[in-house]
């Protein structure tokens, strides 16, 4: 297993309690923003208002992206790029081209 705790042959990757933490903490608030529009819409909120938290929902998954990238490029891509390899930079290159659609 490499030094950052990624197994190479299974795209597997251990993150610490509090990146764990962290990013639970995100997807329970994103979820909660999902559940308050599904109520929004039962309730008949006015179109605007729920347009305003459909967009609170998806700046949230932008910072949850953000963050894991950020994690990504510290871990996974630095140590590849250290051991001479650069197939995590295609995989980022390829990931990043799909984000941008």
């Amino acid at each position: 297993m490499a030094k950052d705790n990624t197994c190479p042959h299974c795209n597997h990757k251990d993150r610490t309690d509090d990146e764990v933490k962290d990013l639970i903490t995100r997807l329970n608030r994103i979820e909660g923003q999902i559940r308050g529009i599904h109520k929004m819409v039962d309730e008949g909120a006015y179109c605007v208002d729920i347009l305003t938290q459909v967009n609170a929902a998806r700046c949230s998954l932008n910072s949850f992206s953000k963050v894991l990238l950020g994690s990504h490029i510290k871990s996974c891509v630095k140590e590849d790029v250290m051991n001479g390899s650069e197939e995590k930079i295609d995989e980022l290159v390829e990931l990043l081209q799909k984000m941008m659609k």
